[in-house]
């Protein structure tokens, strides 16, 4: 783990979320059922149990790559595009707030896509001389 580079705080609060999110779900199953009795019904039959442990198992793999500070982009990738998703699928109908204004919204998820794009741009959209 690297404690010394700026987006450690950072990285590693991502982590918890994408372990926490993740986690429970797997050991307690529930996993198949966010594939049966939700991606299944939206259309996603038969592959929604596979694509559910894929969702997962992304965040599992995203939040180990963030704690050892490997393959940062990638991961981000993955993950910001797994919160698009569900932005679309699931919490733009909501609205914007998670909870107070509304319920469900898609306000958090904003907030992960914009620090994983941080994380993934230390230093911001900076041009390469040359």
């Amino acid at each position: 783990m690297n404690f010394t580079n700026s987006t450690f705080l950072l990285r590693a609060a991502v982590a918890i979320i994408l372990l926490t999110h993740s986690l429970p779900s797997i050991f307690t199953g529930d996993v198949n059922n966010f594939g049966n009795l939700y991606l299944n019904t939206v259309g996603f039959a038969p592959i929604g149990v596979p694509l559910a442990w894929a969702i997962k198992l992304s965040h599992v793999v995203a939040a180990i790559c963030l704690l050892l500070d490997k393959y940062i982009k990638p991961a981000a990738i993955v993950t910001i595009s797994v919160l698009l998703v569900g932005i679309v699928m699931v919490h733009f109908k909501e609205g914007w707030f998670v909870v107070g204004g509304g319920r469900n919204g898609w306000e958090y998820n904003f907030l992960l896509i914009v620090v994983l794009v941080s994380i993934m741009y230390p230093n911001g959209f900076v041009r390469r001389k040359g």
